[in-house]
């Protein structure tokens, strides 16, 4: 006997069940070549300069989804990074006095623009001393 017949690890036979069958790719979106055209035609790139704020329709209502309230909380910290503070004041009072008791942000947010509206006015008040 050979020391290939004797030793088991070079006897491996190896199958390529790929042969001959080309299994086409699926698509990665069901979307037609002129449906992405129709969409493309409209596309416009949507450009944030500090007045994402304007574009929230206000009251959100107990309706509001995860979306709806994460546009809320990018209008105050766009604000914040632009230094708008009173802007920031303003209309994290006006969220909250619109939403009440209507259930439209959870406690967490509300929290959090809180915490934006007081950091803000001790902003405003370390710039006037």
């Amino acid at each position: 006997m050979s020391d290939a017949e004797e030793n088991d690890l070079f006897n491996i036979h190896i199958s390529d069940s790929e042969d001959g069958k080309t299994e086409k790719q699926s698509k990665r979106t069901g979307q037609s070549e002129d449906d992405f055209q129709a969409v493309k035609s409209t596309y416009h790139a949507k450009v944030e300069n500090g007045n994402i704020y304007q574009t929230i329709p206000l009251p959100l209502g107990p309706d509001a989804n995860k979306q709806h309230v994460q546009e809320l909380l990018h209008a105050a910290e766009e604000l914040y990074f632009f230094r708008r503070y009173q802007g920031v004041i303003d209309f994290v009072s006006q969220v909250l006095a619109l939403e009440g008791d209507r259930g439209g942000l959870d406690e967490e947010t509300r929290q959090l623009l809180s915490m934006y509206q007081s950091r803000c006015r001790q902003k405003i008040e370390t710039r006037s001393d």
